[in-house]
């Protein structure tokens, strides 16, 4: 394993970032998971070879601790996808609002704006040494093209994470490529209503939910395509044009 390819994915304690870390195990990559609560999905990673890191995004001297761990033990890094993510309503309160907007981006776009930069060097160092251009996945929302008003704070702080998708392809070409992945519909959480479902669908062209293998397979098909840069591709079921 000291030859695999490196990869670094937030998010992997559980739903997508468990399925994005488990597929990359098993293309062979050795995996960083980083995660914020313990779950048996985590402890189940870390028996499949990932190493784990307990990280709060929302606190970046625990992201720049992670980041001094990861860059020290890995001289090259061939993957980093930004995964993780707070998704919640606005709140009423103007001065609440401002706090938890602040956490939004803080999670949202801030701390992959963090990773993308810690790590820049050793992703450059993996395209150079490999010959082939290193990839960064940032995993975004419709909601940055179609926004969700109930939403806004959170809709805003993916479309920053959009915005820095295309900054970051431009500066660290051509040895390093940075794509976005846009999910919609994907796995709804326990808390959905059938009501709530039901509108989903019918707001989807193809009205079904996508599942994680959707994203999974997506993001697998950025790895092959190595002509690929400063895309921002919707996994959504045709829902952004409903």
């Amino acid at each position: 394993m000291a030859d695999a390819p490196v990869a670094v994915v937030t998010g992997a304690g559980r739903r997508l970032g468990y399925e994005i870390a488990r597929a990359l195990l098993q293309r062979g990559f050795r995996v960083y998971a980083l995660y914020r609560s313990e779950t048996d999905e985590i402890r189940e990673l870390e028996q499949q070879g990932a190493h784990i890191l307990v990280v709060d995004l929302a606190n970046p001297h625990e992201i720049q601790n992670a980041l001094d761990r990861i860059a020290g033990e890995c001289p090259d890094i061939a993957l980093l996808v930004n995964n993780a993510s707070e998704f919640t309503p606005d709140t009423s309160d103007t001065p609440a609002l401002a706090t938890q907007a602040a956490r939004l981006f803080q999670i949202n776009s801030i701390a992959p704006l963090m990773l993308m930069s810690g790590l820049s060097e050793h992703l450059t160092r993996a395209g150079e040494n490999s010959g082939r251009p290193s990839l960064v996945v940032n995993i975004t929302d419709i909601f940055v093209e179609k926004p969700n008003p109930r939403f806004a704070a959170y809709c805003a702080s993916k479309a920053a994470l959009s915005n820095l998708t295309l900054s970051y392809a431009r500066q660290l070409a051509p040895q390093v490529r940075v794509n976005a992945i846009m999910p919609g519909p994907i796995r709804f959480l326990p808390s959905h209503t059938d009501e709530q479902k039901a509108r989903v669908m019918a707001e989807t062209l193809l009205p079904r939910e996508g599942g994680f293998d959707s994203v999974v397979i997506q993001l697998l098909a950025l790895l092959d395509n190595d002509f690929m840069t400063g895309a921002l591709i919707p996994v959504d079921g045709g829902r952004r044009l409903a």
